[in-house]
């Protein structure tokens, strides 16, 4: 289980900090502006990274290799993630003033598709080791 973890945390943690550091810091500055920190809380973000990695393990990583469906991890994986930044999006949309749409909708595609990506190769991976 220890393995499965980090191949999956490592795979989720170089996807998603590509996008946040080099793709995407703009676009979120730029829709976000005076909402976003000064300073990323670290402590926050290792949590969410903590129980998103092993939900995503529980519910769809390792339901795919115990079958061996690469396929099904990514479905799964796609949908569990669309699932998973929906409740933060929506929430915010329909909760603060001035949510971006724009951001919402950049952020359920992503979250689809990190996750998707995510379970897809930490499956791979795993099957192979």
């Amino acid at each position: 289980m220890i393995i499965r973890f980090l191949v999956t945390s490592g795979v989720f943690l170089v996807l998603d900090g590509l996008w946040l550091g080099l793709i995407a810091s703009r676009f979120y500055k730029a829709q976000l502006g005076g909402m976003m920190a000064d300073k990323v809380n670290f402590l926050a973000a290792g949590i969410f990274y903590l129980i998103y990695v092993l939900a995503l393990l529980y519910f769809v990583i390792n339901p795919a290799v115990e079958t061996g469906q690469v396929w099904q991890a990514l479905w799964r994986g796609a949908f569990f993630g669309l699932a998973m930044y929906a409740a933060y999006d929506l929430t915010n949309l329909a909760m603060l003033k001035g949510w971006p749409v724009l951001v919402t909708v950049v952020d359920l595609v992503w979250g689809s598709a990190v996750t998707a990506a995510t379970a897809a190769l930490s499956t791979l991976i795993i099957k192979h080791l």
